[in-house]
């Protein structure tokens, strides 16, 4: 491809304005040598700016990624010091997360020439990158569609290369034997095949892309869905040093016969241009891959972020946020200029058995009282495109729904959002940890006797639980709460600097 065919505009759209100053880093370098050269190209000055994530073993603090954590609160004795605290919370779920992956990264099979293949993976198996690897599917041949969560895909054998292969290490770091948390059980059966696989002729299909294999988590639930859409994007960074790290041009394998279908499906539109493949897609085949990743899995011991443990007193991961824009910029979701200063509030409203507000009407008739706010109840089901749940959530300030997955659209709320979980029904610390995750606000139910619950709830196996049931809620109490989460959306500076570039004239100056 010549120069004058690369589509600069194009790129742009492609790209989130921070890669576009970054991409003469290690992840673009080819397109940003390009630039250079090209009489054509208009992002000359961007390429000569120093910035970086903040992973990089040369990327100096004062120019990488500029949503950094805040620690304001008490670590509770986890740390010494503050700056302990900022460095544990950076480590857990920041950078600093991407970077420890890849200072674990470990050879287990060496290349000694090109058509050779290579093989590398971090502590535990939990990230791995191949290349000319061979994977043998004709195991699957009568095992029908229904194969999903399995450890025996593949069996001894069935999985190599050419290598200098180092057993011994692979399989010191295989103690993590589940299908979510680790690539142990397809990688104890990698051997050192007798000839070069792709050379050589043992493939019946070469795959020449990049291929993703990803073994998702549930997808029918948002929250465990964006395990896996999180992890992908976290494997991106960890995978930085090829040259095509950010490229759509490449093909995403789901582990499982089930064909892939899911609410939330438009997700890996910000990922890959090409189709979603599935294990049918080469049952009964021996096919090779020429590169191929092992992305961060959702359930991972200490992953991100289900069930995560986190620091006290730290928020804002720049990692979360770049997640978050990632997507929005990638399904084109935009922030719609502002007509008037009022507060916008969404209510999720939960069209399900179980965690309803009883008294929801007389609630939004309430805050429909209140002339600072805009208020909208929303169903999120699938009758509502899901871009068009996330413009929704992305131009909402305050986000306001009962425990459960749907308040993870609180991932792609803007900088300044509030989130009032409205009852947490005793699970205290998974919104709360993704909301500070996200850097945001988070509120929820205060006051226990303004709280009426309808029954002991049923749960599995018939016992009493709080979130196998419904509430009903105190107006004036829950009225209150909103408010203090519009106190916070209206001091927030850049909720500020949006009304006034959307020419608003402030109405409800604070006193």
């Amino acid at each position: 491809m010549s120069l004058s065919d690369v589509n600069w505009k194009g790129i742009a759209t492609k790209l989130k304005s921070r890669q576009i100053r970054i991409f003469g880093a290690g992840d673009s370098w080819r397109l940003a040598n390009s630039c250079l050269l090209d009489p054509n190209c208009p992002y000359k000055e961007l390429v000569k700016i120093k910035a970086c994530w903040g992973y990089e073993r040369d990327c100096e603090k004062d120019v990488s990624y500029p949503v950094r954590p805040l620690c304001p609160g008490d670590h509770r004795g986890w740390v010494k010091t503050k700056v302990a605290q900022y460095d544990t919370f950076y480590t857990q779920a920041d950078f600093g997360y991407i970077e420890e992956q890849i200072n674990d990264l470990m050879v287990m099979c060496e290349a000694s020439y090109p058509d050779d293949t290579s093989l590398e993976c971090s502590k535990y198996l939990r990230f791995c990158r191949g290349r000319n690897m061979m994977l043998n599917f004709t195991g699957l041949i009568g095992r029908g569609d229904n194969l999903r969560y399995k450890m025996d895909i593949l069996g001894p054998g069935q999985i190599g290369g050419y290598c200098n292969f180092y057993s011994d290490r692979l399989r010191k770091e295989a103690d993590h034997m589940s299908a979510l948390q680790s690539w142990a059980p397809e990688l104890v059966h990698f051997v050192r095949t007798p000839k070069r696989p792709i050379v050589d002729g043992m493939c019946d299909i070469v795959i020449n892309k990049p291929t993703y294999i990803m073994k998702l988590d549930a997808t029918v639930n948002m929250y465990h869905h964006f395990c896996d859409f999180f992890n992908l994007y976290a494997s991106l960074h960890v995978n930085s040093t090829h040259p095509s790290t950010f490229s759509k041009d490449n093909h995403i394998l789901v582990w499982e016969t089930y064909t892939y279908d899911s609410a939330f499906k438009e997700s890996f539109n910000a990922f890959t241009d090409n189709p979603i493949w599935d294990l049918k897609t080469f049952r009964g085949k021996v096919v090779c891959f020429k590169n191929v990743v092992l992305p961060l899995l959702p359930r991972m011991i200490f992953g991100l972020y289900y069930n995560t443990p986190l620091i006290y007193g730290c928020e804002r991961s720049g990692l979360f946020h770049a997640f978050s824009k990632h997507i929005l910029h990638s399904l084109n979701i935009k922030l719609h200029r502002r007509t008037n200063d009022k507060v916008r509030v969404t209510l999720l409203s939960r069209g399900t058995t179980y965690r309803s507000i009883l008294n929801e009407k007389a609630i939004l008739e309430a805050l429909q009282k209140v002339t600072d706010y805009e208020v909208r109840r929303v169903v999120y089901d699938k009758s509502v495109p899901f871009t068009k749940q996330l413009e929704i959530t992305h131009n909402t300030d305050i986000f306001i729904g009962m425990h459960g997955a749907g308040l993870t659209h609180l991932l792609f709320l803007p900088d300044w959002a509030s989130v009032f979980e409205v009852y947490n029904c005793e699970d205290p610390n998974c919104y709360s940890d993704l909301t500070r995750l996200r850097g945001l606000k988070y509120v929820t139910w205060e006051d226990q006797s303004k709280v009426v619950q309808q029954d002991q709830g049923h749960g599995p196996g018939g016992g009493s639980h709080a979130k196998f049931t419904n509430y009903s809620f105190d107006v004036r109490e829950f009225l209150r709460l909103v408010a203090k989460c519009a106190e916070h959306v209206r001091r927030h500076q850049q909720f500020n600097d949006f009304l006034e570039s959307s020419g608003v004239q402030r109405q409800h100056e604070e006193l």
